[in-house]
């Protein structure tokens, strides 16, 4: 019996995803876990393996949007008549909005302000392909409008009658820019107005899935309660432990960075520092046993942040193969969904670049982030005048709801100590 392949969700709050391309035509053979085709979701894309063996008799959706759990092809035996097959297709969503006494109450019940958070996610992802129609103001009561989610919750959430919007989607929808623009008072646009003719000045990037994310989350983390502590380390004895594990590794493997001796700095303090190694989850804080550390990696696409789980069980040496190994996929655009799922923690570090010291942007819901810039030379007070050390500056950027002052303080001043004096942490 023929085997449907359906797009699969591989992450918390994925409701959609976009086939890139298939690795296989229409005919070919495929074993079980072989690559089967590319699938580019709102944090990455991937390649997808196949769960049956057999031969590909039908691609359902060669490339484009898809619903989690819609079929994508059949895979099944050579002749297998599978003209029966189902195939479903992604549907508009058709809802109605709800009296505003229902929306007040479900807006106050326990929970719901983490659940909102997470239903953003959601609606943000199927943001370019789910339209939502809702009843047209003024229009007679059988037409109707179509909206995206994102624009009908926005809308709903700051009093907005979306039949009296112009849509700049596809087909006249209303998406969350036309809903934001009416929010500020902003004109409308007009969206089968061309955009001026203006050769060889401007030119328009459309917004990957990546970008859209990092754009989303990154304006989530400005809305929590943001503060900076900074500390400069003493990296001397960091600096000769490199040197002395960068002449132990071994021919063809990788060989350990600064970054992976931070790493594991982190990732001790953090077992001592619980409150540090915490998610924010509106209605608790969520503290976790052990130090998923995620490091930012820069990628054409934009930024991504692949984490290293359990960090603190590690070695340097093994910190390093993980790091590598993590790092070289995001660059290949190869990271799987797992890769970036899980952090507790992240680190910035923009000193291999120069950058003396800067302020990385939370990572929400993680409770704090750390950026790092470069090791430097200067002047420190001795007793007998003043010596040049290599310094390197430490700036924790810490969600106020979930972190003190103090605690954070404490947790840094860990990360330094050990920095200075490597021994404490191994």
């Amino acid at each position: 019996m023929a085997d449907e392949v359906k797009l699969p969700r591989l992450g918390q709050g994925m409701e959609s995803g976009t086939i890139v391309k298939w690795l296989k035509a229409e005919g070919d053979q495929v074993e079980k876990g072989e690559p089967l085709y590319e699938l580019d979701t709102d944090k990455v894309t991937q390649e997808v393996e196949a769960e049956a063996s057999g031969v590909l008799l039908k691609i359902a959706i060669k490339e484009g949007e898809a619903d989690v759990g819609t079929t994508i092809a059949v895979i099944g035996q050579q002749g297998e008549d599978v003209s029966a097959v189902g195939v479903e297709a992604a549907q508009p969503v058709e809802e109605t909005a709800q009296p505003v006494e229902e929306t007040a109450q479900e807006e106050g019940s326990p929970g719901r302000a983490r659940e909102q958070e997470r239903q953003r996610g959601r609606e943000a992802a199927a943001e370019q392909i789910t339209e939502v129609t809702e009843p047209a103001q003024g229009n007679g009561a059988g037409a109707r409008i179509k909206a995206s989610p994102l624009a009908r919750r926005i809308a709903r959430d700051r009093g907005i009658e979306l039949g009296s919007l112009k849509g700049t989607g596809p087909e006249g929808r209303v998406v969350a820019e036309d809903v934001e623009r009416a929010a500020t008072g902003a004109p409308a646009q007009t969206a089968a107005a061309p955009a001026p003719a203006a050769p060889g000045e401007v030119e328009r990037v459309p917004l990957t899935s990546v970008r859209r994310t990092i754009a989303r989350r990154l304006t989530e983390a400005w809305q929590a309660p943001a503060f900076q502590i900074a500390m400069s380390a003493d990296m001397t004895r960091a600096q000769q432990l490199h040197a002395r594990l960068a002449e132990q590794a071994k021919e063809g493997e990788p060989r350990p960075t600064v970054t992976d001796i931070l790493t594991k700095a982190c990732a001790a303090a953090l077992m001592q520092h619980r409150p540090v190694n915490a998610l924010w989850a509106d209605d608790a804080i969520e503290l976790y046993p052990n130090a998923n550390v995620g490091i930012a990696v820069a990628i054409e696409a934009g930024l991504v942040v692949p984490v290293i789980h359990q960090a603190e069980r590690l070695t340097i040496a093994q910190l390093a193969a993980a790091r590598a190994d993590i790092v070289t996929r995001a660059r290949e655009n190869k990271l799987r969904q797992e890769d970036l799922d899980g952090g507790t923690f992240t680190i910035s570090n923009l000193g291999m670049f120069g950058v003396e010291q800067f302020v990385a942007v939370l990572n929400p819901p993680q409770a704090a982030i750390l950026a790092v810039g470069a090791i430097e030379g200067k002047a420190v007070p001795t007793e007998t005048g003043f010596d040049s050390r290599p310094l390197m500056t430490l700036t924790l950027t810490c969600d106020h709801r979930s972190l003190d002052g103090a605690t954070a303080a404490n947790f840094l001043l860990t990360v330094k100590a050990f920095l200075e004096e490597p021994g404490l942490m191994l």
